[in-house]
């Protein structure tokens, strides 16, 4: 768990408020968190990322993706935020881009994780295209 800035005028304070309640999986309350975190600092990419996954929480998929968008935009070498919208991707079936944006991912750092999910999405075009 993130220890909290004790600061509330802070944009840390906000980002850690905002990882607190996804761990809880209060996902609205994390995405207003996250959303004052962003409104304190626009180019903050790990709000914009975890924003994401708390929409992502409440299946607000669409809006999910624009957040991605908006982290690996702001830094696009952002393996984690690159990462989440490939899981995001693969969930809403677009392999292709999925597969782009793990690929995107594994460049910048080749963890494992990523690397089982490119094989994942490799796996399921297949079945797809059976």
């Amino acid at each position: 768990m993130m220890a909290l800035d004790p600061d509330p005028n802070s944009s840390d304070f906000w980002h850690g408020k905002g990882c607190s309640l996804c761990e809880a999986e209060q996902f609205a309350d994390a995405v207003a968190a996250f959303d004052q975190a962003i409104a304190l600092d626009s180019t903050y990419c790990s709000a914009w990322n975890n924003r994401g996954n708390a929409l992502c929480g409440l299946k607000r998929y669409a809006e999910a993706l624009a957040s991605y968008d908006k982290a690996v935009a702001l830094r696009p070498d952002y393996h984690q935020a690159w990462f989440n919208r490939g899981l995001l991707l693969a969930e809403m079936m677009a392999y292709g881009n999925a597969l782009e944006s793990y690929e995107r991912a594994i460049t910048i750092h080749p963890d494992p994780r990523y690397l089982h999910a490119r094989e994942d999405i490799w796996l399921k075009q297949k079945l797809v295209s059976a």
